[in-house]
């Protein structure tokens, strides 16, 4: 019987897809990664009422994913990462933010934890797949017999753009089983099959920080660690002009409006991070639009790097509309993308992530949007 291991949250997703695989015929085993979370913050900090529970693995997740493992009849361990996830995951999470670049941890997460430390546990447990409850497909190409990347049928849950690092080794050794489904559907699998978490609500945050509130975590995370803080410095408009300060680069995103502290006769709007000069650049929404932007870290599904430019769909953020492009590789790992239509507020730090194939649903690869 073929060995799979299902990386179990105590969410709908993951419980559904053990349930799914159980009833294909595989022997299942369940593994939850006890991940890093904030230590209990003392009552006289400022944010004593901060939860320090790591919402992906809290004491209440365990006990769902136990209580799930349990109905199906498959065991259930828990694996401690926490050391690794805080230094390849939060660590650069914070330095990426300090650097006026805003990342996505998930994307690393998945590359360099999922799919590299709990995919080695798999495979030592003599499983030959590990399964998550990502909402993507694979296959193989009858051309090349290389494995594909394929975006989620359904276009709301698509989860692709945080899966595009994975390399031909880790998806040959993946499963996807709800890359043919929706939501909706899935809630009403998991309440068909008495799972006891079929109307638990779905967690949008990052889950090492509490309350979505990353400023928040920033500044713990500096008081905690003894790095270094987020410094003030000069908001300036495109000219150079100073029109104020602000409170540290990683307390601002791309785009944002609100909270600049500056007034105009206009609205002003944040155009870019300068770490060079620790200066937050302001000006109009029109200046927000760009159609070119270079990559960095680029990877591809196929294992090669095209020699030549090509042309896909571009995502430049998780929710955004893939808008067609060109890619020119260089050397290094980098690649410039121009769009064929100017996309809004690109921001250094996020992915972008090309497709391509007859549907628009073969996932190519990607890269690290740059300054």
């Amino acid at each position: 019987m073929t060995r799979v291991v299902v990386g179990m949250s105590g969410g709908v997703d993951s419980s559904v897809a053990a349930a799914l695989l159980r009833e294909q015929g595989y022997d299942v085993v369940g593994i939850m990664l006890r991940l890093w979370s904030e230590p209990a913050p003392d009552k006289t900090d400022e944010d004593a009422e901060t939860a320090a529970e790591n919402t992906c693995c809290s004491l209440e997740s365990m006990a769902d994913a136990r209580r799930v493992a349990a109905h199906l009849g498959i065991p259930f361990y828990v694996v401690n990462v926490e050391q690794p996830f805080q230094q390849t995951i939060v660590d650069y999470f914070y330095d990426e933010y300090l650097a006026g670049r805003t990342p996505n941890p998930c994307l690393r997460c998945n590359r360099y934890i999922r799919f590299t430390l709990l995919l080695e546990r798999a495979l030592a447990l003599g499983a030959d797949y590990l399964a998550t409850g990502h909402y993507v497909r694979v296959d193989d190409d009858p051309a090349t017999g290389l494995r594909r990347l394929r975006t989620g049928l359904s276009a709301e849950k698509d989860q692709s753009y945080v899966l595009h690092v994975l390399t031909q080794q880790q998806l040959r050794h993946a499963l996807f089983p709800l890359g043919a489904y929706t939501k909706p559907e899935v809630r009403a699998m998991a309440a068909a099959r008495g799972l006891p978490i079929a109307t638990k609500a779905e967690s949008q945050e990052i889950c090492f920080v509490a309350n979505n509130d990353y400023r928040g975590f920033m500044r713990r995370y500096a008081q905690s660690t003894g790095r270094t803080a987020p410094a003030p410095g000069p908001i300036v408009d495109e000219a150079g002009q100073t029109l104020g300060r602000h409170s540290g680069l990683a307390h601002y995103t791309i785009g944002q409006r609100k909270g600049l502290g500056v007034s105009a006769r206009e609205p002003l709007h944040v155009l870019r991070l300068d770490p060079a000069r620790n200066a937050v650049v302001v000006g109009a929404a029109a200046a927000l639009d760009r159609d070119a932007f270079s990559v960095r870290q680029t990877t591809f599904t196929s294992g090669d790097t095209p020699s030549l430019p090509f042309t896909c769909a571009v995502k430049v953020r998780y929710k955004a509309v893939p808008v067609p492009a060109t890619v020119t590789p260089l050397d290094g790992g980098r690649a410039v993308v121009r769009l064929g239509r100017p996309q809004r507020a690109i921001t250094p730090g996020q992915a972008a992530v090309f497709y391509g194939g007859a549907d628009g649903d073969l996932v190519l690869g990607g890269g690290l949007i740059e300054d």
